[in-house]
């Protein structure tokens, strides 16, 4: 039998791996075995309903998308750097090969880089985020501007997002069970305990409060006066009659109509101003 010729032959020389790694449309694809998970994957939870749509997906597509490695510290080997729910999906579809794309990156790259494929695809619950952001911060030393400028997110927004890492477990519990929403989260997160955020969330599960209701409430425990209702406004047709007589009279006036009749009320500020309205309302 002829030996193959071109980048096909030689590939085994290039890239450890041999029989395991072969070209295809300038993509490499490497077998599932040699790819190990990133140690910084951001993402911990994976919805089994999701998984499985992904799975079924991919035995009839194959993987549509290429994984993104670097190489890993063993010949043959290397490290998921994006990709972590296509790779599980692809190894319980049973495919043998998995198209990769091989980058350079430090622990930290990988980390951002995984940080910024999960976020783009809004795959990251609020508190994975704020981990990642945790881990960018006090394992690297970077900065929460740092960390904005390197996952393509404001500063207010990681920092705000850190904070939900000072929550308590039954706080974060109920966030990570969808029970309650990341504004939930951040309206409780103004209370100065655990253990009053932990009483307000009772309140709002067993009242099912949406989130305007329960910041509300954790005004109200924080001892904050509630808001007055700003006055209704008046009708169109009101307001032209208002301004009519106060361009007329030259004063303040209210009109109020009510089911039966109305009022109208008439200010003055002083005598002077007394006396000019009786004589233009009694021409006098």
């Amino acid at each position: 039998m002829p030996q193959k010729s071109g980048l096909g032959r030689g590939l085994g020389a290039l890239i450890p791996g041999g029989e395991n790694v072969r070209m295809e449309n300038g993509v490499m694809q490497v077998s599932v075995e040699m790819v190990s998970p990133n140690p910084r994957q951001p993402r911990n939870m994976m919805h089994p309903e999701e998984l499985e749509e992904l799975t079924a997906s991919i035995r009839e597509h194959g993987v549509l998308q290429p994984l993104i490695v670097t190489a890993g510290g063993t010949a043959g080997q290397y490290i998921l750097i994006a990709g972590e729910r296509r790779l599980q999906a692809a190894r319980l579809a049973g495919l043998a090969l998995v198209p990769v794309l091989v980058r350079q990156a430090t622990d930290q790259q990988r980390l951002e880089l995984a940080i910024i494929e999960n976020v783009q695809r809004s795959d990251l619950s609020a508190l994975e985020e704020a981990e990642a952001y945790r881990q960018l911060a006090e394992d690297f030393d970077l900065s929460h501007e740092e960390i904005a400028g390197h996952v393509g997110k404001s500063r207010v927004a990681v920092t705000n997002t850190l904070r939900l890492l000072r929550l308590p477990d039954s706080v974060k519990n109920a966030l990570i069970e969808n029970r309650i929403s990341e504004g939930h989260a951040r309206a409780l997160l103004a209370l100065s305990t655990g253990e009053a955020q932990t009483a307000a969330l009772r309140t709002v599960l067993v009242q099912e409060l949406n989130v305007r209701k329960t910041e509300v409430l954790v005004r109200k425990l924080c001892g904050e006066k509630p808001t007055h209702k700003p006055k209704p406004t008046a009708a169109p047709d009101v307001a032209e009659l208002e301004e009519r007589l106060r361009s007329s009279l030259g004063t303040k006036v209210t009109l109020r109509p009510g089911r039966k009749g109305g009022t109208l009320t008439i200010r003055y500020y002083s005598d002077e101003e007394l006396d000019a309205l009786m004589g233009r309302l009694l021409n006098e």
